[in-house]
């Protein structure tokens, strides 16, 4: 079990050995004024390391809300979550940026690049918070832009790059401290279907490769990607189901018509 080298972060056994996630009761208040939202109504779950998950849910179902608590960008208001071992829900915001730094990818729908930087250099970011060198990092960011496609787009600003290859490069920089989980959060929103399901399938390649990938998408077609759909409604988990004939990104692009077609 992994532990992290910071004061008061402490490893606690999961309930089970191949648990990378686990959600215990989980309550989320917010309070709007004179208005207190119960944004998630007592969630639990376990995610299995190696899983490709699909979040689903309409907009105020709570997906949202978990998915910020999963990526310790948020705190729950009551219930416990364990990352590795870790139990996250009480650590201070230090601890956090700790944890999120090291064990936790991010992948935006926006795709959150900086306009006057260049691809390679839009991967290296979080590595500047990492503790590597610079010269470990620029290879680790070169590394990332290779396994997504674009090791010959490095030096490329994101005005030169289309709508996917730019999301390449987000994935890239979600991957580039090589964490233990990769949250995307409507990856495909922006992309139209043949780019979509090219992103699909590099997130299908990485989870054959032993990475954990949890995605939040409102869009079934996307979701039928993932090896497993949690539906979220009220607050509450409605459904949580495997996806048994789920296709091969890989194999849908092959069918599918290219521009020239």
């Amino acid at each position: 079990m992994a532990t992290v080298s910071q004061p008061g972060i402490q490893t606690i056994p999961t309930s089970a050995a191949g648990t990378i996630i686990q959600i215990d009761d989980v309550h989320k208040y917010y309070d709007l004024g004179e208005t207190r939202v119960h944004a998630l109504r007592g969630v639990s779950l376990q995610i299995e390391r190696g899983e490709f998950v699909a979040i689903m849910g309409a907009s105020g179902s709570g997906k949202s809300t978990f998915m910020n608590i999963l990526g310790c960008l948020d705190k729950p208001t009551k219930g416990r979550y364990l990352l590795e071992g870790i139990e996250v829900s009480s650590l201070s915001k230090k601890e956090l940026a700790a944890i999120r730094n090291r064990k936790i990818g991010f992948v935006f729908q926006g795709f959150n690049l900086l306009s006057r930087t260049t691809a390679l250099e839009n991967v290296e970011l979080p590595t500047l918070y990492a503790h590597i060198s610079k010269e470990e990092g620029r290879k680790r960011s070169e590394q990332a832009l290779k396994l997504v496609g674009l090791g010959d787009r490095t030096m490329h600003f994101p005005s030169q790059l289309s709508g996917g290859q730019q999301q390449r490069v987000a994935i890239a920089r979600g991957l580039v401290n090589r964490p233990s989980i990769l949250l995307a959060d409507e990856p495909t929103g922006n992309l139209d279907s043949r780019t979509s399901v090219e992103i699909m399938d590099i997130f299908q390649k990485l989870n054959s490769d032993g990475l954990t990938v949890v995605l939040v998408t409102h869009e079934p077609d996307v979701a039928q990607f993932a090896k497993r759909s949690i539906e979220f409604r009220d607050g509450k988990i409605r459904r949580d189901e495997s996806i048994h004939d789920r296709p091969i990104a890989a194999d849908v692009l092959k069918n599918m018509p290219t521009l020239e077609d």
